[in-house]
Order: C-alpha cells, then sequence, then structure tokens
C-alpha cells in the first residue's frame, strides 16, 4: 500500500512505507561509551494554555517515554533544550520535570543527569545570574540527580568578559557535591548564547572553556560540545585533562566523533537519541565488542535524517523529534508546549517521516502510516 506525500514543490507523489521495523532488544547500558539521550516532554493536548501559559506537562506519557529510553540502557538527560527549556517549558515545569523523572529514575534504576540554568531569571548581574544557578543546583542536587550546567543566556549577556565566566563556573564547582557536566550550547541552537565563554572566536572561547575544566578536574565529570563541528570537538577533547570526559552534542557528525580515532573517542548526550534510542543503543552494544565497522553500518544511515531535523533554524528541531515520538506511538497526540508543533513546514514533517520509516524506527508502521495520514488530511491533502 502507498500513501501520497508532498514534496518541498508541493507536488504529491506515491511512498510504500516500510512494513517490518527495525528491531532492537532491550538491555543494560552500553559498557565502552556513556550515552545519553536528552528527552522531550509531551505536552497535556487537553490543557487550555496559550503560547506563554506555563507549560502544561503530560506527566504520565512523558515519564513513560524516560521508562522507553532506560528500558534499552540509555541514561535520560533530562530538562535541557531538547525538553524545551526556554522554548515552552519554564523553570517552575522544569523542576517539577526533574523532581519527577529523578524519582521514576530511582524506582528503574535508570541514569539521569539533570539540566541546571538560570531561566527563572531573563537578566541580572553576574551575582544574580550565580544564585540562579546555585537555585537550579540545589534543586538537582536535592533530587539525587547528577547536574549538567548548561548555558545561560543571562550571563551571555551580563558577562563583560572571560574573568566573569570563570567567576561564575568557578564558583558553581567549587560548591557542587559530585562532578558536574558542563554544557556549551553553540549559537546554532540558541542566538542569545552568541559569544559564549567571553568572545565571538571560538579559538578563545575554547580556551576560557578549557581553562575551567582545568582549574576544576575533579569537579567535571565532562563537557557536552555542541557547536556541530567535528574537527573542533576533537581538538578540544584531545586537550581535555585525564578523566574529564567529552560528550558528544554534535547530531550532524555523531558516529565518527563516538567511535572516535586512536587518540580517543567521544561518549554520548544527544537530542536525535530521543527518536533513535533502541537503535542507538544496539549500535553502541555492537561497538562495546570492538566493531567499529558494525557500530558504524548501524549508525551512518541515521545521519541523513539527524540533520534534516537540526537543519536550520536548529533550534527548532524539537517539532521533528516530538513528530516522530507520535507516530512511533510514544504518545496519543502531536502537540508541544507553547504549540512549537507549528514551527516546521508540512514538507520538512513529511521528509522526517519517510527517513525515519526507511530506517524502521516505527515499532507499529501501519500506525505510523495511519497518523500520517492523518496529518496530511489536516493540511488539505487527499487520503
Amino acid at each position: 500500500m502507498t500513501i501520497r506525500l508532498p514534496d518541498f514543490q508541493g507536488v504529491l507523489r506515491d511512498y510504500e512505507p516500510r512494513t517490518e521495523p527495525f528491531t532492537a532488544t532491550l538491555g543494560t547500558p552500553p559498557a565502552s561509551r556513556t550515552v545519553f539521550s536528552a528527552a522531550h516532554v509531551v505536552a497535556d493536548p487537553f490543557a487550555d494554555a496559550g503560547p506563554d501559559a506555563p507549560a502544561a506537562v503530560d506527566w504520565d506519557a512523558t515519564l513513560a517515554f524516560r521508562r522507553h529510553l532506560w528500558s534499552h540502557g540509555l541514561g535520560v538527560a533530562e530538562a535541557m533544550d531538547t525538553a524545551q527549556r526556554g522554548m515552552g517549558l519554564d523553570w517552575a515545569g522544569a523542576a517539577e520535570l526533574i523532581r519527577r523523572s529523578a524519582t521514576e529514575a530511582r524506582a528503574v534504576g535508570g541514569r539521569i543527569a539533570c539540566g541546571v540554568g538560570t531561566d527563572q531569571i531573563t537578566t541580572g548581574t553576574p551575582k544574580e545570574v550565580r544564585a540562579a544557578y546555585e537555585e537550579q543546583l540545589a534543586v538537582v542536587e536535592e533530587s539525587g540527580a547528577q547536574a549538567i550546567l548548561m548555558a545561560s543566556r543571562a550571563l551571555a549577556a551580563a558577562a563583560e568578559g572571560p574573568d566573569d565566566y570563570l567567576e561564575v563556573y568557578g564558583h558553581l564547582l567549587r560548591q557542587a557535591t559530585q562532578p558536574v557536566i558542563l554544557h556549551w550550547l553553540g549559537p546554532m541552537f540558541d542566538p542569545a548564547l552568541e559569544g559564549y565563554w567571553g568572545s565571538a572566536d571560538l579559538d578563545a572561547a575554547t580556551d576560557t572553556f578549557l581553562d575551567v575544566v582545568a582549574a576544576h578536574p575533579d569537579k567535571v565529570d565532562g563537557v557536552k560540545i555542541s557547536l556541530l563541528d567535528a574537527r573542533r570537538e576533537i581538538e578540544l577533547r584531545r586537550r581535555l585533562p585525564r578523566g574529564v570526559r567529552c560528550y558528544t552534542g554534535d547530531d550532524f557528525n555523531y558516529p565518527e566523533l563516538i567511535a572516535g580515532d586512536e587518540q580517543g573517542f567521544s561518549h554520548a548526550l544527544l537530542g536525535i537519541f530521543d527518536p533513535l534510542g533502541p537503535l542507538a543503543a544496539e549500535a553502541v552494544r555492537v561497538l562495546d565488542t570492538g566493531d567499529t565497522a558494525g557500530f558504524r553500518a548501524l549508525l551512518d544511515p541515521t545521519v541523513e535524517l539527524s540533520r534534516h531535523l537540526f537543519q536550520a533554524p536548529t533550534r527548532f528541531y524539537k517539532t521533528g523529534v516530538v513528530l516522530l515520538a507520535w507516530l512511533a506511538g510514544h504518545q496519543s497526540h502531536f502537540t508541544m508546549v507553547g504549540g512549537l508543533q507549528s514551527a516546521r513546514s508540512l514538507p520538512h514533517l513529511v521528509r522526517a517521516y519517510e527517513l525515519a520509516d526507511r530506517l524502521g524506527l516505527f515499532p507499529d508502521p501501519a500506525l505510523a502510516e495511519e497518523r500520517m495520514r492523518n496529518l496530511l488530511s489536516l493540511y488539505g491533502v487527499n487520503r
């Protein structure tokens, strides 16, 4: 059976969906790499919430998706940008998400790390930014989760140079009770973070970033690099102190970065591992056996989908992620907090469906096809 799909020129064409899904086994966490999936939140579709209202979250579906990721051996990176921090999910909602997910992680024995930011304020002095970070760090640590120190829009606006970053991050790392993950999110993910670490020159910014790590290596479990630049990530990870992990956040080049080279490799903390969860976990377990070619054979074909979802403007990748979760049956609707389901065009969504279907990402291909037909009908495409 075929489905009529519009292309980017608005021309309808026949597409024959895959009938058999990719089958991945449930399993323990991979041994050779630490792998986190940055997970999305499921909105409550029945809530009377406008774009500027606090996020209304379907907690049951949101936590069920995290159990899905844990069941395949993945860690969950919670309350990150994939969960729409700063794009629909405010700090109050994020704090509730952190507490609930951390409780669920303890119940099932799942690994969890949670985002610490400053999104309860919009502007402030570096001292006020530091206090906002401290408030969120306390919530994460009290929940029992590992902390991920995310980039701060408020600090980017307030900092006068590298010294402000060194002071704020140094203070936070000194008081952290457990080693944290430092997250460098590039401006392609959030334009407000242009010039982070005190310079728009990435070489200078890298030096400051590494100065923070070098001053507190015992308090840094790892760094997550989200610059979509494989060469820069490789050069940076070779300069990290011994024992500090590099977690790739490069949704364009992750297979080669995770596979690594003769001088090292990257672990993973990726938004694309939300829709790719079972396949990604299976691939890394193949890598555990030393079979790099088998790992690449599984993961390389997913890059086309990832580059599509994360194409500019990159920050709207969440829309494709949630679409695929709906098509895969992980939630009953295609609704997002803040109405972000409208952030991508129909041709973009159609291409995401087609690429995901070719990979076998839908456990029930017939359900995915029917839901895609329903979406097309809303746009006036005849069934």
